[in-house]
């Protein structure tokens, strides 16, 4: 069944030291599982807060069983850190309940670098691998549904 789910991944370019290696994990994931490569579709967004937006944008467009949304964001000396991780959080879950297709929350909050660098990486606990295949399984829990 996976070779016929179709995934959208919104990625942020900021902070894309810890992005590109989610993305890469996520993608190698959802290839192991056979998905296709032509089944998943990328688009890369400045930063964090942009996500729900263009997620949403992809889940209207009726192309994809699941959106995964993967981004970073870092605690800093502000309490933007905190605005920020609520925004995009509630907004991940707003399109999904608009929409009513799984979009899954694959964006690191983390009060230190070290602490998301290990969150990306494949060695590690690979956050990126670990949203993908949930939105895989929803996807295909959810095609149960229909």
């Amino acid at each position: 069944m996976a070779r016929e789910i179709r995934i959208g991944i919104v990625a942020s370019r900021f902070n894309d030291f810890i992005t590109d290696p989610l993305l890469k994990n996520a993608v190698t994931a959802l290839r192991q599982k056979g998905v296709k490569q032509s089944h998943i579709e990328v688009v890369r967004v400045p930063g964090a807060f942009e996500i729900p937006i263009v997620a949403k944008k992809l889940a209207l467009s009726n192309r994809f069983d699941s959106i995964l949304c993967l981004g970073a964001i870092i605690r800093g000396e502000t309490p933007h850190f905190d605005f920020l991780s609520a925004e995009v959080s509630r907004g991940i879950g707003q399109v999904s309940l608009e929409v009513g297709i799984p979009v899954i929350h694959g964006v690191l909050t983390t009060n230190t670098v070290e602490q998301a660098i290990e969150r990306s990486d494949s060695k590690r606990k690979n956050r990126g691998e670990e949203t993908a295949l949930c939105a895989l399984e929803m996807a295909t829990l959810i095609k149960v549904f229909k």
